[in-house]
């Protein structure tokens, strides 16, 4: 398990031991835990542009299986985390909605990798953002978010199946609420971007 983050009054500056500063795209549909993943794991105090849900926007979003959810991300979610060996990561969540599309090129530029997150209540939503991403040519790790409620029978092979995953992109289960599990969930990723491309011997 990974360690939690320092809190936000400890870690406000980058350590004197950053080496690699890599930006990260948090992406997924609606309603899958981008921003409280990003807050779990957050060592300074994280950027929301969060709004309520409206009536109209009610119209518009898929509200199946998030009826609970009062507020939605318009522009961006922003955390850093720093991780041993001196990487440090930019967390930058990206709105999930269709509507917000137009956002995407722009959050993406830069970016190294996405960490896709999944609610298997409702894998197809993840269909539209999953595409997206292998749009822009990202590399990616997929965690499915661990809603108290969520099915438990699906085998590893039929959530690749059903996601029609490459056998190299890394699958975990996290708990977007828990920092470890967030933690673990990015390290993944990270691990992935690095067999990718093997860091130069220093």
């Amino acid at each position: 398990m990974a360690s939690a983050p320092l809190s936000a009054a400890d870690h406000i500056h980058l350590p004197d031991t950053a080496r690699d500063l890599v930006k990260i795209l948090v992406a997924g549909p609606f309603g899958v835990g981008k921003t409280t993943l990003i807050d779990s794991v957050s060592e300074i105090r994280p950027l929301h542009t969060e709004e309520p849900l409206s009536e109209e926007s009610a119209q518009v979003d898929d509200l199946a299986g998030v009826r609970d959810k009062a507020t939605t991300t318009v522009a961006i979610d922003f955390g850093r985390i720093s991780l041993p060996g001196g990487i440090v990561l930019y967390l930058f969540g990206t709105p999930g909605q269709e509507r917000f599309r137009s956002l995407w090129d722009d959050i993406a530029y830069g970016a190294l990798g996405a960490l896709v997150l999944v609610d298997t209540r409702r894998i197809d939503a993840s269909f539209d953002v999953l595409g997206l991403v292998e749009e822009t040519g990202l590399p990616y790790a997929v965690a499915f978010n661990a809603f108290p409620d969520a099915p438990r029978h699906y085998t590893d092979r039929q959530l690749r199946a059903a996601l029609d995953l490459e056998p190299a992109t890394p699958m975990v289960t996290c708990d977007a609420r828990e920092a470890d599990s967030s933690i673990d969930a990015l390290l993944a990723l990270v691990q992935h971007l690095i067999d990718r491309h093997p860091p130069e011997h220093r």
